[in-house]
């Protein structure tokens, strides 16, 4: 069963997930405040982290950096009401995986968590460093970098998209099955999202020629490296 550590100093929101959590079969300490948090986090082991920012006692950047010390490779989910691009920068640089704006969908953190740990289970298309081409795509990190020593910051999807595509990588990828995996729909509205990050990923990849991502038309994709 996996183990979850959540962190949440509201006691309302946090009985709604930690219930809604424990009936998809999932293991779940629950913390309200900061230091609270490291102390079960250091007795549980947990596989994975969800976080609010704005906690008493430890805030959740400085717990997520405290989590790093001694388990730097721990997937850290942030939960805030914050959304300017400054707060999502810091919470990346705190160690954050991800990052999920209150309100949120209990679905969506679902896909989140099951998403995130897919990235981080050391499964040959998912291990903690992929190199392809001249690029080397860190998941856990959500980094890919290329030549010249460049990096780039990959959002949720972006990353999901590309791990499926190293996990098929010089074979075909069949759209329906990322839309599926990350999104857990086929729906017309998430399929042109979809068009939209393998246009991204296109562009952050252009750095090598060798590296292509062919569009199979009315099937997928084809990733040649």
């Amino acid at each position: 069963m996996t183990k979850i550590l959540y962190v949440e100093d509201e006691p309302a929101l946090g009985k709604i997930v930690k219930e809604s959590l424990q009936s998809r079969n999932y293991e779940i300490t629950m913390a309200e405040d900061g230091l609270a948090g490291l102390r079960a986090f250091e007795s549980l082991k947990p596989d994975i982290c969800i976080l609010d920012i704005m906690l008493p006692k430890m805030d959740g950047y400085t717990l997520a950096e405290e989590i790093r010390k001694t388990h730097s490779k721990m997937p850290i989910i942030f939960l805030t009401a914050k959304s300017q691009l400054d707060d999502v920068l810091k919470g990346f640089k705190a160690g954050g995986n991800d990052y999920l704006k209150k309100p949120f969908s209990l679905e969506e953190l679902i896909i989140r968590i099951e998403n995130l740990l897919s990235l981080t289970s050391g499964q040959a298309g998912n291990s903690q460093e992929v190199n392809f081409g001249k690029f080397k795509f860190l998941p856990t990190r959500y980094e890919l970098q290329g030549p010249g020593d460049t990096i780039k910051r990959l959002s949720h999807k972006e990353a999901g998209i590309l791990s499926l595509l190293l996990q098929h990588g010089n074979s075909t990828l069949e759209r329906k099955e990322i839309l599926l995996k990350l999104w857990d729909d086929d729906s017309y509205f998430n399929s042109r999202n979809l068009d939209v990050y393998i246009t991204k990923l296109r562009d952050y990849l252009k750095a090598d020629p060798s590296v292509e991502i062919i569009t199979i038309k009315g099937i997928g994709y084809y990733f040649s490296y």
